[in-house]
């Protein structure tokens, strides 16, 4: 029988963000080099940004230690007003890897509750299909989930929540590091990151 891992992360949340960032699941713990999201050194989530904001791929990675800048990510997403969490709390493994396509869900996120703190959040990021399919059940939504680069929106409340995709940032998915970067600073710059 496989076995259920819960989320080890609490969710990231600064109290002024704009953007909610979902991921699916972290990766194994035997593959991270920080206890934050997105740490495993193959993942191009921390190079990315760097290229987006700094103009230079390295700017969160500690190079020599072949880890990330923990402390300097955090005061970045801090300041940007961006989140962090998963559309997962709860899922089994089938392969024991990091794959996405081997991931089963057993619980969802409560989106709704973490939206209700965040009260200036309008815009949930997706990094990739299975976190988007997720986020779409754990909204309850019947709406096919956004393709790359495509948007759609609820209401929560009184709220319009911007539900969008982008291209998982994991080496595994066949797109060039400066195309999936192409990709994101086009949408923070339409929803005001940049």
């Amino acid at each position: 029988m496989i076995e259920i891992e819960h989320h080890p992360l609490q969710p990231f949340l600064p109290e002024h963000a704009k953007v909610l960032l979902l991921g699916s699941f972290p990766p194994p713990r035997l593959r991270w080099k920080m206890d934050f999201y997105y740490p495993n050194f193959q993942n191009d989530m921390w190079r990315i940004m760097g290229l987006i904001f700094f103009q230079d791929k390295n700017y969160f990675i500690d190079l020599q230690n072949r880890t990330f800048k923990t402390i300097v990510i955090q005061q970045f997403l801090q300041t940007k007003g961006i989140a962090i969490y998963d559309s997962a709390i709860a899922v089994k493994r089938l392969k024991g890897n990091a794959a996405d396509s081997h991931l089963e869900i057993v619980e969802y996120a409560d989106l709704q509750k973490i939206l209700a703190q965040l009260k200036q959040c309008h815009h949930i990021i997706t990094t990739g299909e299975k976190a988007a399919q997720t986020m779409m059940l754990a909204l309850g939504e019947s709406l096919q989930a956004p393709t790359i680069g495509q948007s759609q929106h609820i209401h929560l409340g009184e709220r319009t929540i911007y539900l969008h995709r982008l291209p998982s940032s994991s080496r595994a998915y066949p797109m060039k590091l400066e195309q999936k970067a192409q990709h994101y600073a086009a949408l923070f710059d339409q929803i005001g990151l940049i």
